[in-house]
């Protein structure tokens, strides 16, 4: 398989001032547009979580748009870990 093509996944939190200002809504468009597969919630403590999956390349690529987040969002940090592959049915999010 190509380099970036293999699948993996990602388990991100995310910190900032990310819950009311559309990160969930525009981290499932950017998810659709990339087609990577998974889901995002808002965690209790202010927190975004979210999963991705997908080819390598397209789960990196989000992972820097999540970086900067929606132009209502100020992210101040993003905690990335490797995760399994579940081969997930599109992208979702989840409350």
């Amino acid at each position: 398989m190509p380099e970036g093509q293999e699948k993996t996944a990602r388990w991100l939190r995310i910190r900032g001032k990310v819950q009311g200002v559309g990160f969930r809504w525009w981290t499932e468009r950017n998810a659709r547009e990339l087609d990577v597969n998974g889901w995002v919630l808002n965690a209790p403590d202010g927190s975004v979580e979210a999963h991705f999956e997908g080819k390598k390349a397209n789960v990196e690529r989000l992972i820097e748009r999540v970086r900067g987040g929606p132009p209502t969002a100020q992210v101040k940090s993003v905690d990335v870990n490797e995760a399994t592959v579940v081969d997930l049915a599109g992208f979702e999010i989840r409350h």
